[in-house]
């Protein structure tokens, strides 16, 4: 497991940036079944960081963590702090609906509306009070998304006249119209095309100029070719934290090599 000196180390190399989530000793149960187990990590923002471990070890549990959506799981308790630009995500006084709206997050399956393109993403805007023109906020929104080319002339059609990484691309623009400041992703990927997937890679480089991005992904390539920071996960504990590059090519621990060059998992 991560050592003190390996974290102040981790500390370091992000030093020039600011930290946009720190976890402390944070522990996961849902009812007596530990998922996530005494996670320290620091997240820098403007980056990509990736999670990665086999299935069933705490990913995506963690990543909900980051915007209370776990919240939602009756069974679901968490030990530990979490701090977004320094303030306790888990104090009584915080509202976790804008919490989310801060934390934008895209699922693993495209998960449009049954309303058409226009109305997916104006609705958050809209049901928020949004005081502004909405018709640009929706133009804005779909052209941070790669998207709009693609619908200008459609606006009206169903959302789910969409091809999957449409869809997908729609999901993102759903989130970029509340103006957040980290998506979170779970394994948004999963469910893609080559040709999809390389589209939302390359979104991601693009977005990560205005937002942090936090990544899922049972993809090793995937998380090599997008990430600047990957955390690997191993029956709930954190095994490793650094920089991506490092991680799968000189990686501290003999487990994270077993993992990144699959031997397991």
């Amino acid at each position: 497991m991560i050592t003190n000196t390996q974290r102040q180390a981790i500390s370091n190399q992000v030093s020039k940036r600011r930290t946009i989530f720190q976890t402390s000793n944070v522990t996961i149960r849902y009812g007596d079944k530990p998922a996530i187990r005494n996670v320290c990590l620091s997240i820098p923002e403007h980056l990509i960081t990736a999670i990665i471990g086999p299935s069933g070890c705490g990913k995506s549990t963690l990543l909900r963590a980051f915007n209370r959506m776990n919240d939602f799981i009756p069974e679901a308790n968490m030990k530990g702090q979490i701090l977004f630009l320094g303030t306790d995500l888990y104090v009584k006084d915080i509202d976790p609906v804008d919490v989310r709206r801060r934390i934008g997050m895209v699922f693993q399956k495209p998960n449009p509306f049954p309303k058409s393109i226009f109305r997916n993403v104006a609705w958050g805007p809209i049901v928020s009070g949004y005081p502004g023109n909405i018709n640009e906020r929706v133009e804005s929104s779909l052209r941070r998304a790669a998207l709009w080319d693609e619908v200008k002339d459609r606006l009206q059609d169903s959302a789910t006249d969409l091809s999957g990484g449409q869809q997908q691309r729609l999901c993102i623009a759903r989130a970029l119209a509340m103006e957040p400041e980290v998506i979170l992703m779970d394994e948004p990927c999963s469910a893609l095309d080559p040709v999809s997937t390389a589209r939302i890679e390359d979104l991601m480089f693009e977005l990560k100029e205005k937002y942090t991005i936090i990544i899922v992904t049972h993809n090793m390539q995937q998380a090599a070719r997008v990430s600047d920071f990957t955390a690997f996960l191993d029956s709930g504990s954190l095994v490793e934290f650094g920089q991506t590059e490092k991680v799968f090519t000189r990686p501290e621990q003999k487990r994270t090599e077993e993992y990144v060059t699959g031997r397991f998992g």
